[in-house]
């Protein structure tokens, strides 16, 4: 697969923005196939980066209910990557 296909898009919230500001962290939503090792080299090519660890969570979808009846979210894989203190990911 290419970097293209395992980086969905970034996850943003209140968590991991704190997260990338304090700890150095991101965090992706990424392709539920891939490995780690996969994500870690998909990051360092798209953001020319050095990798220190990738933690990974395979999230259920969630059961959901509207006036039509019930209907499942879709799952999905987040991966939140360590970056070296030297350098930065700015999504902003």
């Amino acid at each position: 697969m290419e970097a293209t296909q395992i980086i969905h898009k970034p996850l943003v919230t209140e968590k991991t923005t704190f997260q990338a500001s304090e700890q150095n962290r991101v965090s992706f939503i990424v392709d539920r196939h891939a490995t780690k090792d996969q994500i870690k080299k998909a990051v360092e090519d798209l953001y020319s980066v050095r990798v220190l660890g990738v933690a990974t969570q395979n999230r259920k979808g969630q059961k959901r209910r509207n006036k039509f009846g019930y209907w499942r979210s879709k799952e999905m894989k987040r991966a939140t990557i360590k970056v070296h203190p030297d350098d930065r990911i700015e999504l902003f």
